[in-house]
């Protein structure tokens, strides 16, 4: 009999072994079943089901009760979520409310609390863009100044409702000249592309003389596949191109067109040259002039006297002859100049700058 037992002991060590092995392999099979990926997939359900009985879930101690993370506190407005809006479908490329030939004159005086109350619509800075679609294009208007504040209330007058019309994402940069040194234009149409690109990403950029208003909104302020030449056909030449390689009074180039010629020139101090100089860049380059027909490309031109300190420049025509030798090392590329203040009025952006002398 003491025999048995001691045979019983023996075997109980084997026994015990094996039900602890059979209880560590029962734990692992539980947890791999409740923490699998297909498991807690269900989770969410299980959630549901238990909310749906009115059961607290995630609860929270609060004051010695338990009440649900719901009721702890409000959410605030950041922790709410809502679905996006369904971003604006891109305008068309024709726009629709466009009215064609327009009366254009000067002969009535206008002011800018008019123009204020006409567009009303318009952001500080002189900025605006559609909002039941997104604009095809990002358009900073360039426009080189000095004292033609009458000129410019015109230009403001007749340009901001085509702009919006032809539902461009635009801004109006009036780049004034600080001082009373020999005018430089060119010059000032770099400082206008470099500053207009601090404050937002254009991606086309419309220079234009504050003089010149277009009389057909179907002449589209914007960018093409190569340089646009905007003011076809003036009334100061009898609505008709002067000659093939113009380039002035108002053009339009993206950002790849103006920096693959290198901007405009920035030795050309007085009246005269700078558009040609650029013509030649763009033919250097392996661009070509578009335009609209001399219908459509219609413009008016404000009539005024030789401006102060912007006589004709003298080297004018040998700077043109020597533009290959130039197109590289005088440009943006060699900009200088000082900001002396960027002023948001509320119908364009006022940028003051010194350009130096000649």
């Amino acid at each position: 009999m003491t025999h048995s037992v001691r045979d019983f002991s023996v075997l109980s060590r084997p026994c015990s072994l094996v039900v602890f092995l059979s209880a560590v392999h029962l734990l692992v099979a539980l947890y791999y079943v409740l923490y699998s990926p297909e498991t807690l997939s269900f989770l969410p359900y299980f959630k549901e089901a238990f909310s749906n009985t009115g059961l607290p879930t995630n609860r929270s101690r609060n004051d010695g009760m338990f009440v649900t993370s719901a009721q702890s506190k409000e959410p605030s407005p950041d922790e709410t979520t809502s679905l996006p809006s369904a971003a604006p479908q891109s305008c068309p490329e024709t726009p629709p409310r466009l009215v064609g030939p327009h009366h254009v004159e000067f002969s009535n005086p206008v002011s800018l609390e008019l123009v204020r109350k006409e567009n009303p619509e318009i952001q500080e800075g002189g900025r605006w863009r559609p909002k039941d679609c997104t604009a095809r294009q990002k358009v900073a208007i360039i426009i080189p100044y000095r004292h033609r504040k009458t000129h410019l209330k015109y230009w403001l007058y007749y340009l901001h409702p085509i702009l919006q019309r032809q539902q461009l994402d635009y801004g109006v940069y009036v780049v004034n000249q600080y001082g009373e040194t020999t005018f430089n234009r060119a010059k000032l149409m770099n400082v206008g592309f470099t500053e207009a690109l601090k404050q937002y990403d254009y991606d086309c950029f419309v220079f234009s003389d504050v003089d010149i208003v277009p009389a057909d909104d179907r002449n589209l302020y914007k960018c093409y596949n190569q340089p646009r030449h905007l003011s076809v056909a003036l009334d100061k030449f009898g609505f008709r191109l002067p000659y093939e390689r113009i380039f002035g009074g108002a053009s339009a180039m993206n950002k790849e067109q103006f920096t693959k010629i290198n901007g405009y020139p920035n030795n050309y101090w007085g009246w005269g040259g700078e558009d040609d100089d650029v013509s030649n860049r763009l033919s250097i380059r392996g661009l070509s002039i578009s335009r609209p027909d001399s219908i459509i490309g219609r413009c008016r031109m404000i009539t005024h006297t030789e401006d102060t300190n912007n006589a004709p420049n003298p080297k004018r025509f040998d700077q043109i002859k020597h533009t290959r030798e130039t197109i590289d090392r005088d440009g943006l590329s060699s900009l200088q100049y000082r900001l002396v203040s960027v002023e948001k009025c509320p119908l364009y952006t006022n940028v003051t700058v010194d350009v130096g002398t000649p």
